[in-house]
């Protein structure tokens, strides 16, 4: 009969030991930190969100990417390294980042490059002593290189694009409206899309979209309300005005519409020459102010 004590004693010790053990193991499991993502999202005091490989290096943009092609060749390789990130899933990005964003291409010299909304994505590796040195994580020294390369942002509203101008009636087009060879520096939407303004327009004032909204779809109105923009543009130029109740972009007093013959194709720019050239120009950084 005294024994029956002791064995609920030792139980319950043993008890006590078990879970004191089961605490101890727990205190002593290592959490492993979170795999790395490819692709993140860094901030800038001064340029915001951009994108950055899993290391922390920034990514790049080439306004002379137009069509979505991978436009920098040769010699520009060594300065401006494409990125690529194989196998990537929606698990490999950060938040904020949508898989369907990003595709694929296969470069000139036969390396694969990701793009981003349609914009081939590039490190810097500007040359130091004569050899090309990649930046350090946090680095954003590329952006605004030349006028033509920028920060990858992932919430541009407007982007800059170096192109030649091909009007609806199959002829070049100078950055002056005569017909001629020539790249043009111009306005495009977040992915490529080109923008137009219409000479008929005044200060802040759409000229050309019925009530109805019957004609938006020759020239439908670029209708946002975000400014996010290039480095390289006075964000002061630009504003938002509302047309019968929604919101259009307007730079510099001039009110941004697309082209519907261009069929959202990336890099298309027949609006330039309809019905006839400089009717309906492409938005530049110099654009006049509107009156």
């Amino acid at each position: 009969m005294k024994s029956k004590p002791f064995k609920l004693a030792f139980t319950a010790l043993t008890a006590i030991l078990f879970f004191a053990g089961c605490s101890n193991d727990k205190d002593n499991d290592t959490i492993s930190p979170e795999a790395k993502k490819e692709i993140a999202l860094s901030t800038s005091t001064t340029l915001g969100s951009y994108l950055s490989d899993k290391d922390g290096k920034s990514l790049y943009f080439f306004a002379t990417d137009a069509k979505g092609q991978a436009s920098c060749t040769g010699g520009c390789e060594a300065v401006w390294p494409p990125f690529y990130a194989d196998n990537l899933t929606a698990e490999k990005l950060s938040s904020g980042l949508t898989l369907s964003d990003f595709a694929t291409i296969t470069t000139t010299s036969g390396k694969k490059q990701l793009t981003y909304k349609g914009w081939p994505l590039y490190y810097y590796a500007p040359s130091v002593n004569g050899t090309n040195t990649p930046e350090t994580a946090g680095q954003t020294t590329g952006d605004g290189v030349g006028g033509v390369w920028f920060i990858a942002k992932p919430d541009y509203s407007i982007m800059l694009v170096r192109s030649q101008l091909l009007g609806h009636d199959g002829k070049n087009y100078k950055s002056d409206y005569t017909v001629g060879d020539g790249l043009t520096t111009y306005f495009t939407d977040a992915k490529g899309l080109t923008l137009y303004t219409f000479k008929n327009d005044n200060f802040k004032k759409n000229n050309f979209t019925k009530a109805d909204f019957s004609n938006n779809a020759v020239w439908p109105i670029y209708e946002t309300d975000k400014i996010v923009v290039p480095s390289t543009l006075d964000k002061s130029k630009f504003s938002v005005i509302t047309v019968f109740g929604k919101s259009q972009l307007v730079y510099n007093g001039w009110p941004l519409y697309y082209f519907g013959q261009d069929a959202n194709v990336r890099g298309a720019n027949k609006g330039i020459s309809f019905p006839s050239p400089a009717v309906w120009p492409v938005p530049v950084k110099d654009s006049p102010l509107a009156i």
